[in-house]
């Protein structure tokens, strides 16, 4: 079903959601191709953008491909925030500016203030939103999360005063700071963010397959859902719901020919993009995923991870996946 964040028109309710270090354009390109309506790129450091950083600056590169998608920008700083936001209005060709107030990590949510710390501070919330928004031409959204703890849930305030700020749109992974990425999300959340606020919302956490999905729309009235770890090795899952979604019959699991092709496609846009060795490196993480699950895979894992040549390692898929090079 067809949505908007404010002018920007997304053919269907599937977002790729942004994870660090894997949503980078190569990810991104699959995953679009697979159906996914709007991709999100990793976040980028607002600091690093003002020290014009080149691996940073890099980042925010988009492929024509991928439109419509959404760049996500972190920082604690508002000063140091707008203008990165205003590197990526005028310099970047996203879509669509993202304010990170959700990431829990060590590195961002403590010792630089940024991610989910700021949900500890709502009117420091409404004045970068605010400012952001004033200050770009494109759509400004917010991701969350339902707060720092579970004794500190204020997501339903938050989106309140992002809204009021002047976002065009809001994401929520359902869970606190403090679960990282453990524990279950609560759904009941973005039910309640959702029937406060009048803008789109999309709802994030623990989707990982056709009936997670439809449950999630039905339950919160969410506007759109964001898949994050449930895509790493399997971006066929965006095709899957869509077809769901659609009324149309469910194409079936990846062939071990179509996952073999995948892998190689991943890979040669990860050298394209990154060169050898950071590809090479990036890979071992993706087979892995790819190959989750699939019987007798842990000793494959291993033996991919001992070889620096990614030559190697695709003889030793088409060996264990029965394939034709």
């Amino acid at each position: 079903m067809e949505w908007k964040i404010r002018d920007i028109v997304i053919p269907n309710q599937l977002v790729l959601a942004p994870m660090a270090g894997n949503t980078n354009e190569a990810f991104r390109i699959i995953c679009k191709e697979m159906g996914c309506g709007l991709v999100m790129a990793e976040m980028v450091s607002d600091k690093a953008i003002g020290f014009k950083n080149v691996k940073t600056i890099k980042m925010t590169k988009v492929n024509p491909i991928e439109h419509p998608i959404s760049m996500q920008i972190f920082g604690a700083d508002i000063e140091s925030l707008v203008n990165a936001a205003k590197f990526i209005d005028l310099k970047s060709d996203a879509d669509i500016i993202d304010i990170n107030m959700g990431c829990p990590v060590n590195k961002v949510a403590k010792k630089s203030g940024a991610g989910a710390s700021l949900l500890q501070d709502p009117n420091k919330v409404y004045e970068i939103v605010k400012s952001v928004v004033e200050a770009v031409s494109k759509p400004v959204t917010v991701k969350i999360r339902l707060g720092w703890d579970s004794d500190h849930i204020n997501c339903v305030l938050i989106a309140k005063l992002c809204e009021k700020a002047g976002a065009s749109a809001i994401t929520i992974h359902a869970r606190t700071r403090a679960q990282m990425y453990s524990g279950k999300a609560d759904w009941e959340w973005i039910k309640k963010v959702k029937e406060a606020v009048s803008i789109p919302v999309v709802g994030n956490g623990d989707i990982v397959d056709i009936a997670s999905a439809k449950k999630m729309l039905e339950y919160t009235g969410c506007d759109a859902i964001a898949i994050a770890r449930g895509a790493l090795g399997n971006p066929f899952l965006f095709r899957e719901i869509k077809a769901a979604l659609d009324g149309n019959d469910i194409p079936p699991r990846p062939t071990h020919e179509e996952l073999y092709d995948t892998i190689v496609k991943h890979y040669h846009l990860l050298l394209e993009l990154k060169g050898e060795h950071l590809a090479m490196l990036e890979m071992r993480s993706h087979v892995a995923w790819y190959l989750k699950g699939m019987p007798g895979s842990s000793k494959i894992k291993d033996e991919c991870n001992h070889h620096t040549n990614f030559d190697e390692v695709l003889a030793i898929l088409r060996d264990y996946l029965n394939v034709q090079e």
